[in-house]
């Protein structure tokens, strides 16, 4: 292989690295909330409010599972943080479902509107079906977590619950959701069934707890 080759192909890989990195599913629902709190009419509240509730719904739903993980990983019941192997994914699933739920119950406590709530249980959801699969075929939860965010801003738009056109942001949340299945198969860790099953999966459970319950 030429060196020019082998150049392109750790740009390639570390190019996949980054997105995978950048659009972990343990971050989604904290973007979530950020464009809800910073996107929507919501943008109206005080900004030390909606910094607080950012702040918490970050620690429940990415720092108490990556803690989790990491104390598998310590206790050497896990072999990787990334979760390679389907039969490690179990326990974190499991674990994350739990502060899913406490993250819904959060949001209703600091009385937010029920659409708000219900793209957290539409979470929940995506997450409760990815745990179930898991058990048979593993599916790409970072695809999941973003299209669970896509349905968010393509609601939060036609419902129009936005404090500006959020057309641009839905369009640059595609083109990167493209960007992070190629990234997925690149690096091996899903094939394309795989990456679309989690798109789909992320995008309808959140469109329909907002559509039906919001």
């Amino acid at each position: 292989m030429k060196a020019s080759e082998i150049k392109s192909k750790r740009i390639v890989i570390g190019l996949s690295q980054f997105f995978s990195t950048v659009l972990s599913p343990l971050l989604m629902p904290s973007y979530g909330v950020f464009l809800v709190l910073w996107g929507s009419f919501l943008s109206s509240r005080p900004t030390g409010d909606r910094a607080m509730i950012l702040i918490v719904m970050f620690g429940l739903t990415c720092i108490l599972p990556m803690i989790f993980i990491s104390t598998l990983q310590h206790f050497r019941i896990i072999r990787d943080k990334r979760l390679d192997l389907r039969h490690e994914r179990t326990l974190p699933y499991a674990f994350a479902l739990l502060c899913y739920v406490a993250s819904c119950f959060y949001l209703n406590h600091v009385h937010s509107p029920q659409w708000f709530i219900m793209f957290g249980a539409g979470g929940t959801l995506a997450l409760l079906l990815v745990g179930l699969i898991n058990l048979r075929w593993k599916i790409s939860a970072h695809m999941t977590g973003i299209g669970g965010i896509i349905a968010l801003i393509y609601t939060m738009h036609i419902q129009m619950l936005e404090a500006f056109d959020m057309q641009v942001v839905l369009i640059v949340t595609i083109l990167l959701a493209g960007c992070l299945g190629t990234a997925r198969i690149i690096l091996g860790r899903h094939d394309f069934a795989q990456v679309i099953t989690g798109a789909l999966l992320g995008y309808f459970s959140v469109k329909l707890m907002m559509m039906l319950f919001g």
